[in-house]
């Protein structure tokens, strides 16, 4: 009997796992279908998109200069032990607008606004504030999903902009003052260096992950059960599956990219 229930129990985690994959889909589905709703709530999404986007620049302005500067340390010294440390400034940038920038940005964006919207929507879930729209005509996904989704769409690629310019900016004052590389010539190098195809990676990747991130976290909280156990399983799953997400569209997008481009 032991037995038998040991092999039940990985089918019915598959099916669980299998049946979330579904409801997911449609919940991305009726997100799209209900984007047209968002000038309805417009004002909901300037809110968020000043929540979502505008405190969260500290996140990104941080996030941004360490990277260029690790990466400005880390790539010097190791150009410099074959003297091509003048090449620093083209390595800097083509790390932080291809890669660096975009991951890290969504990285902390998934933890910060996934845990956000998890826990809030799953909070309002939990005390049936969701069943009262519901009673009042409210589509919750129009009024609660959609304008997290468009207002983190919006906003991440300013994010992932300011982190990239200010990791640049760090690693210029790492390559002056430790490399000793001339500041005009670090830029050239930088700027010079990046292609269209750069450029489009860099910028299209913020988008994609914005879109999941808000989708998965949304998801997780509308599907909320459990009480207050229930919202902080919800908000850890949330920032889990968004970190994921991302990580792996990190790795289909750039494949992608590179086979078209």
């Amino acid at each position: 009997m032991a037995a038998e229930v040991r092999d039940i129990a990985p089918v019915r985690a598959f099916k669980r796992r299998l049946l979330g994959l579904q409801g997911y889909s449609i919940f991305v589905y009726e997100n799209v279908r209900a984007l047209p709703s968002v000038w309805r709530y417009r004002r909901d999404t300037l809110e968020q998109m000043y929540i979502i986007g505008a405190q969260a620049f500290m996140i990104a302005f941080l996030s941004g200069l360490f990277m260029g500067i690790i990466m400005a340390i880390e790539a010097g010294h190791r150009l410099e032990t074959f003297g091509a440390k003048l090449l620093v400034g083209r390595t800097t940038s083509l790390a932080l607008v291809r890669e660096l920038g975009p991951v890290i940005t969504g990285l902390m964006m998934a933890a910060r606004t996934g845990a956000k919207n998890a826990s809030e929507l799953g909070s309002m879930q939990v005390s049936e504030q969701i069943d009262a729209l519901r009673a009042f005509g409210t589509n919750p996904i129009e009024k609660l999903a959609v304008p997290r989704l468009v207002a983190a769409m919006v906003m991440f690629l300013p994010l992932t902009l300011v982190a990239d310019l200010v990791g640049l900016v760090g690693g210029m004052l790492v390559s002056d003052v430790w490399l000793h590389v001339d500041k005009a010539f670090y830029w050239h190098s930088a700027v010079h260096d990046l292609k269209i195809k750069d450029l489009v990676v860099g910028f299209g990747k913020p988008v994609v992950f914005s879109f999941f991130i808000s989708t998965v976290s949304c998801y997780y909280g509308l599907t909320t059960t459990g009480g207050t156990v229930g919202v902080g399983r919800a908000a850890v799953n949330a920032v889990v599956v968004a970190s994921t997400a991302v990580l792996f569209n990190d790795f289909i997008f750039t494949k992608v990219i590179w086979t078209i481009l």
